[in-house]
């Protein structure tokens, strides 16, 4: 009989193999390698490693956002963006949850959509930003609409499958309990679909971020887009580099706006 189901043996002493498995995070290690990689740029620059008129050291970068704050201009081009970016993605996701949601619901529904976004999905948004121009004109509509439609598909597929994940059991289940369409949608499909849709969420939120970028360089004097492509023509390298720091910050707000919202509606988990 081996050591271990002896009655005098101590359980709690053997270790769990499958801790490697566990999913999880450590709070320094991300500050750490940000710390390694910024050391790093900033001693080769100094060291003459990197040559200042392509790559400025990240002391240079933080001046130049310094500037760019005194100067207000900071402000004013992050708050043109963000409000395209809102407005956009507001928009593309209201529309996108609820046609995924009939396609995941709806026989026709389904039947309509999975070919016609199958085939708009693959097409490159910004390419149709032209069109737009033309439509709505090359003002805030036109980059709004490309922001919305380039957001729109991904929410719809991640509706869509959410909706289609959901475990048809839980919804027999409910419908052998006498529960209405209306409740079933609300109660058992909405709750179990959710967390794929948060998820598509962090996808839409970051081709939005990028749509942005893009429409900015065209037709704008303000925004972020508009600041580095500006930045870009006059060699101004530390800008440039200030305008791509602005978009990372960016992009790890929203997510962790994100990573918030999920705690809040999936406290059920």
């Amino acid at each position: 009989m081996s050591d271990i189901n002896m009655p005098g043996r101590d359980r709690s002493s053997v270790a769990f193999r499958g801790a490697g498995f566990v999913p999880g995070t450590t709070r320094w290690a991300p500050w750490l390698a940000f710390a390694l990689i910024i050391a790093s740029w900033e001693a080769a620059c100094r060291l003459g490693w990197l040559p200042p008129l392509f790559m400025p050291a990240p002391s240079e970068v933080v001046s130049a956002l310094h500037d760019l704050l005194v100067d207000g201009k900071l402000v004013t081009h992050i708050t043109a963006s963000l409000k395209r970016i809102l407005s956009g993605w507001i928009l593309g996701s209201i529309a996108g949850v609820a046609v995924g949601f009939a396609m995941g619901i709806f026989v026709l529904a389904r039947s309509v959509g999975l070919p016609v976004v199958s085939a708009l999905f693959p097409i490159p948004k910004i390419a149709l930003l032209p069109l737009f121009i033309l439509w709505f004109g090359i003002g805030e509509p036109s980059k709004i609409a490309t922001i919305g439609l380039g957001v729109f598909f991904p929410t719809v597929i991640s509706a869509y499958s959410a909706v289609d994940n959901v475990p048809r059991n839980l919804i027999r289940m409910a419908q052998s309990f006498g529960l209405s369409t209306r409740m079933i949608v609300f109660k058992v499909i909405l709750p179990g679909a959710m967390p794929g849709i948060l998820a598509g969420f962090r996808i839409s939120s970051s081709i939005a971020l990028i749509l942005v970028v893009a429409a900015e360089m065209i037709g704008t004097q303000v925004g972020i887009g508009a600041f580095v492509l500006a930045a870009g023509n006059l060699m101004q390298i530390d800008q440039l580099i200030a305008g791509v720091v602005l978009l990372s910050v960016l992009g790890l707000t929203v997510s962790a706006v994100l990573s918030f919202t999920e705690k809040i509606v999936l406290r059920w988990r």
